[in-house]
């Protein structure tokens, strides 16, 4: 009896945690919609000409890359970027056009998490080749992907081109002109917000990034202990079997979590232990790059920006075709990583030395030069 009554409040324990934890995300992706509501709001106080001021060197694509890159490697989350993007868009103070070049940053500049956590293996010789090579095969994949993909995209619109089309599939919905009760609470909430600030955009502004990167912290945060918790012992045994199984896998977790940081930062320690080889978590890793567009379209949702939803499709598309091109040229970004992790052994400085010059010094040089 009293075993059963043990079980029994344990079980009672657990639901309530999971409620409790729904709840919690509940709340925090009211918190991320208030968040683009009020951004959206500071933007409009703005006005066009100040937002555009700002962002008026993104025609050049090159530039608009190394934006999204950097911005995305100092906030450590190409979702938060990538909304900012998407607002940027719905409220007009950004092209169609120039947004696409950012999104593809934002997709290099995320996986420098990765290779933060493969650091934790630094003093480990053959250990910490393996989890450096898991880690920048992700940096390699998207890497290679811009550099087929952007000259493509700046000569014939081939991104712009195919979102474009994705976002008619809306017209047979009478567009995006639908009203949602989520949205209708947010907006109350975030003119008030503004008011409190004295109607300053920029105060409005602040604000609301803090709290979309709040919100997506915390909702990642809450998913990670409800979803992955368990996910790491199984993945050799029943997910790495087969390329197509993994890349299932990728897109799932990370539409999730609405981290592709998150998801494959998981698997650099399997890799660094030698539990599962590079060749097996490369589709996986294919598969977070379009997972993590699920928090561009929630965000262009919310903005009602037909504008806007393009920009997430272009973030799908880009991601898709990069992976068109590269899963059966596979070989191309798994003998660079491994070449790279190679160097590794000769000195420690290297990987350190890799993630300041591809993510802050040459972004930054080429802002300073090209702007």
């Amino acid at each position: 009896m009293s075993d059963n009554a043990s079980s029994s409040r344990v079980a009672a324990t657990s639901i309530q945690e999971i409620i409790l934890k729904l709840l919690a995300v509940a709340a925090l992706v009211y918190i991320f919609v208030l968040a683009i509501s009020l951004l959206g709001g500071a933007f409009g106080l703005a006005g066009k000409e100040t937002a555009r001021s700002i962002f008026s060197a993104t025609s050049n694509p090159v530039v608009g890359l190394v934006i999204g890159l950097l911005a995305t490697a100092i906030v450590q989350s190409s979702s938060t970027t990538t909304s900012i993007i998407v607002i940027l868009v719905g409220s007009g103070s950004l092209t169609f056009e120039a947004a696409i070049p950012m999104v593809m940053g934002a997709n290099i500049g995320t996986t420098i998490t990765n290779l933060i956590v493969s650091m934790a293996h630094i003093s480990r010789g053959d250990e910490f080749k393996r989890a450096f090579a898991g880690s920048v095969v992700h940096d390699f994949f998207n890497l290679c992907a811009v550099a087929v993909l952007l000259p493509l995209q700046s000569y014939f619109n081939i991104i712009g081109v195919a979102a474009q089309h994705m976002g008619t599939w809306f017209d047979g919905f009478g567009g995006l002109k639908f009203s949602s009760p989520l949205t209708a609470l947010t907006k109350p909430v975030s003119a008030a917000i503004i008011h409190l600030t004295g109607d300053s955009a920029w105060i409005s502004a602040i604000l609301a990034i803090l709290l979309l990167f709040i919100a997506l912290k915390y909702i990642v945060t809450v998913l990670k202990s409800m979803v992955l918790a368990k996910v790491e012992r199984f993945f050799q045994r029943y997910i790495f079997r087969t390329p197509a199984l993994g890349l299932v896998l990728g897109i799932i977790l990370t539409s999730v979590v609405q981290s592709s940081s998150i998801t494959t930062s998981l698997v650099v320690p399997l890799l660094g232990a030698g539990v599962v080889t590079l060749s097996q978590v490369f589709p996986y890793m294919m598969g977070a790059n379009i997972g993590t567009t699920v928090t561009a379209f929630l965000a262009s949702f919310v903005t009602g920006s037909p504008e806007a939803v393009m920009v997430a499709f272009a973030h799908l598309v880009f991601n898709i075709y990069g992976i068109a091109i590269f899963w059966p040229l596979k070989r191309i970004p798994i003998f660079l990583a491994n070449k790279l992790a190679e160097s590794t052994q000769k000195s420690r400085l290297i990987p350190i030395l890799y993630i300041v010059i591809v993510f802050f010094a040459i972004p930054g040089a080429i802002l300073l030069f090209m702007r």
